[in-house]
Formats: structure tokens, sequence, C-alpha cells
């Protein structure tokens, strides 16, 4: 069964075209299942509440990046693996790419590191499609401090480590091109879903008999 992530900085819009492409899907007659990362799960959420706590500022980078994967291996073998094995599409707001982005971008954890990790904890499991929503990280940003009252740990942080982040979300995108679909978010709203459904349609086609 097709397994789809959606990827991007904060502000990037995953969160409101999430909702779309599960619609999208659902009336094309998938059984889908909407998940996401940090999270999923019961141990999923209560590691994302101390991921995201602005209380742990001082956190290690290499105590974020194990609880990550502490939180996706649960992820993967509660939630995605068992959907996939009945039958259902899995959605996933993140998955691995935000590790490589976000701990080996963002924070300069070697790219090895986070490779043996996932080779390790995953067995090989990685989507299908990846939608990849680009935008600059200051409009990301700027998006970011209007939605919200109060900044997570990761919001809190300076702008020169969003721009390391989707850096890397661009090298990912270009080093793996028949993976990932990169898509403008920094157009209005119905460009962007125009965008979507056009991959959306071309995904389904292909994916037609399952």
């Amino acid at each position: 069964m097709p397994f789809i992530a959606l990827e991007g900085i904060e502000g990037a819009g995953k969160s409101t075209q999430l909702t779309f492409i599960q619609q999208l899907l659902q009336s094309a007659g998938k059984n889908v299942v909407v998940t996401r990362e940090p999270g999923g799960t019961l141990l999923g959420e209560q590691i994302r509440e101390l991921l995201l706590s602005p209380r742990l500022e001082s956190m290690s980078a290499d105590t974020e990046l194990l609880l990550m994967f502490a939180a996706r291996v649960e992820h993967v073998q509660q939630v995605i693996l068992p959907a996939l094995a009945a039958g259902k599409w899995i959605l996933c707001d993140r998955f691995t790419s935000a590790s490589y982005a976000y701990q080996g971008g963002g924070r300069k954890l070697p790219l090895s590191r986070i490779a043996t990790l996932e080779s390790w904890a995953l067995n090989g499991l990685r989507p299908d499609l990846i939608l990849l929503f680009d935008v600059p990280a200051r409009l990301g940003l700027q998006r970011a401090a209007t939605r919200c009252q109060q900044l997570d740990r990761f919001e809190q942080e300076k702008i020169d480590f969003f721009d390391r982040v989707r850096m890397t979300y661009l090298s990912l995108a270009k080093r793996y091109p028949a993976q990932y679909c990169l898509i403008d978010s920094s157009l209005p709203l119905l460009k962007v879903q125009e965008a979507i459904q056009k991959v959306m349609i071309a995904f389904l086609e292909v994916n037609q008999d399952v």
C-alpha cells in the first residue's frame, strides 16, 4: 500500500494541505490513515510533548535525535506497518526526512549517523511519495508566528537554523527526485492546491489498483 509523507519547515502549510490531500484520496475511494511525527501513538505523543516543550531548550542534539527515532519506531510498529498490511494508505505529517533536515541540517549532526539509525530502526521503510512544501525560512516563520500564541522549542530557533533545515530538505529532494515532489508553498493557497491535485492525480493513476 502507498505511504505518503508531507515535509517542510514551520509555516510551509503542511497541516492545511494534509486535510486537502486526505479528501482527494478519500474521494478516489482510498482507505486513508492520517498520522504525524513525532506522535501517532500514546508514547509518541508523550515524546512529542518533551521535544516541543520550550522548557527543555537545553536538550542535546543527540538526545533529540534519539527521542525522535524512539517515537518513530513505536509509530512504525504500532500504526504504519499494521495499516499498510491491512491495505490502507498512510498519509503522514513528517517522517524520517525531518530527522535529516532538523537534526542533521538544523542541529548539524552527521547525516551518516542518522542514516545508520534509519537503517537499524526502520529496516528500509521509506515513503513512496514525499511532498516537500518549500517556503523561504523568513516567510515560514512569519506564518508560524501568526498562527500560534506560544512558539514551541523548534519554532523559537533563529532563522539560520531554518535556512539549514530548508537547504537540507532541498538537497534530499535533488538527490532522490523519484521519491520527492517539490511544491512551492509560498504561492497563494489555490495555486498550491492545484499543484497538489496534479501530483496526486498522477500518483493515483500509478496506484489505481491498490
